[in-house]
């Protein structure tokens, strides 16, 4: 196989578990130096020793991409050691449960500060520093959440709508500069965030039931699409919004037997 990133320099955020490490991990195989960046160091050490492992390259950059300062300052670093920065995939998020007409004004809020403001904050970055550089390639990863809503997540069915939107015009904005947007939309997948949802039989039966391909997504499946979108090998395509969700996205309502 074909190194498709070698010598691309890529900068992944909530690297440390999920669909984050698998894009990492992916990326690496494909022969990309990748920085692994996330809040605490602990997970992110062990997602380096796996890359290094397999003989690939990787660093590690502890920010919260919820704090301006910390993760502008995260991309900028790495630009500079490594003379460039090629692709940026806005994976970190969090999220509040409950009902909206309990939802405190501070809740409503977190919802917003990792997953919209910390995308705002890397796509502004990595489109100044992809403009002076010739072009680069985004990577935002919203949500089915952001396309149809979900009851006691209103907070984050809001913020990944905002992201979907906010890259296509980060996408327009950036296709006279080669500089390529697009959006990731995860269905339901196997990672620690949703093992919650997942954690008996049941639950997971009854998850699986409205997916057509009756399965929860696995990271890596998440992480191939991300390759796709990150590598040249699409070229011509930005401002796309593509569904990783056994079709799930294809009918909201029918539960197949």
């Amino acid at each position: 196989m074909s190194k498709r990133l070698q010598g691309k320099i890529a900068f992944v955020t909530g690297a440390g578990s999920g669909i984050g490490e698998a894009t990492a991990l992916r990326f690496a195989e494909e022969g990309a130096t990748v920085v692994l960046c996330g809040r605490r160091v602990e997970p992110l050490q062990g997602v380096l020793e796996k890359i290094i492992g397999l003989g690939g390259h990787a660093e590690i950059a502890v920010a919260d991409v919820s704090d301006e300062q910390a993760y502008v300052s995260a991309l900028e670093a790495t630009a500079q050691r490594h003379g460039r920065l090629d692709i940026l995939v806005n994976n970190a998020m969090a999220y509040t449960w409950g009902s909206i007409d309990t939802m405190s004004t501070a809740d409503w809020h977190a919802n917003f500060a990792t997953t919209v403001d910390g995308t705002f904050f890397g796509t502004r970055t990595a489109m100044r520093l992809m403009k002076e550089q010739g072009g680069g390639s985004i990577v935002n990863i919203a949500s089915i959440c952001g396309l149809f809503g979900t009851a006691w997540m209103a907070g984050y069915s809001a913020a990944k709508a905002a992201v979907i939107n906010f890259s296509r015009a980060a996408a327009s904005e950036g296709a006279p500069n080669n500089i390529r947007c697009n959006v990731i939309i995860p269905g339901v997948v196997d990672t620690p965030a949703t093992a919650g949802m997942l954690a008996d039989a049941k639950a997971r039966t009854n998850t699986e039931k409205v997916i057509p391909m009756k399965r929860v997504g696995l990271p890596v499946e998440l992480a191939n699409a991300i390759l796709f979108l990150a590598s040249d090998e699409a070229s011509y395509v930005t401002g796309a919004s593509l569904a990783v969700d056994g079709g799930r996205g294809s009918d909201l309502y029918t539960v197949f037997d």
